[in-house]
């Protein structure tokens, strides 16, 4: 199975939900692969948020060896699901899909721990550090519900 996650910039959200779930999935010794890219290319080739990695870090996921880059149509073949951190990085995504398909790999992060309640991971760019460890908690708990889909094949 591979999985992408994507934000805007592919600096805070998507990185830390990659670190996350790689971390899980090497945990759990488990053959998935995980990436992020954002719908923007602003931040391609840079390394995620400096405050992004030093929460991730202070939680003992380091993500500073990622590199942002940007999400392209070929994603659709490389990813079996993907999943974006708020409903105008879904329509993004969904603008670049093929077919329907393709359309059905993506979700909204948060409708794993919270069904059917289009909820979205809030951006912390522009703010301080409690919006920082608040995005860590709530990837961190979609992340275990992604992980215990795959464990019980309820993931596609």
């Amino acid at each position: 199975m591979k999985i992408l996650m994507v934000c805007l910039g592919n600096i805070c959200r998507s990185p830390l939900a990659d670190g996350l779930m790689q971390k899980k999935v090497s945990d759990h010794k488990l053959d998935i692969r995980v990436d992020s890219a954002g719908t923007t290319g602003i931040h391609a080739g840079e390394a995620p948020d400096a405050r992004m990695c030093q929460t991730a870090k202070s939680f003992g996921v380091p993500i500073d060896q990622l590199k942002s880059r940007k999400f392209v149509v070929e994603d659709f073949d490389l990813f079996d699901v993907i999943f974006t951190m708020d409903k105008s990085n879904k329509a993004n995504v969904l603008q670049l899909a093929r077919t329907e398909a393709d359309k059905n790999k993506v979700h909204l992060i948060l409708d794993m721990t919270y069904p059917n309640e289009n909820k979205e991971v809030p951006d912390p760019y522009y703010g301080g550090e409690d919006g920082f460890i608040e995005v860590y908690h709530l990837l961190d708990a979609a992340t275990d519900s992604i992980l215990e889909k795959i464990k019980n094949n309820e993931l596609n």
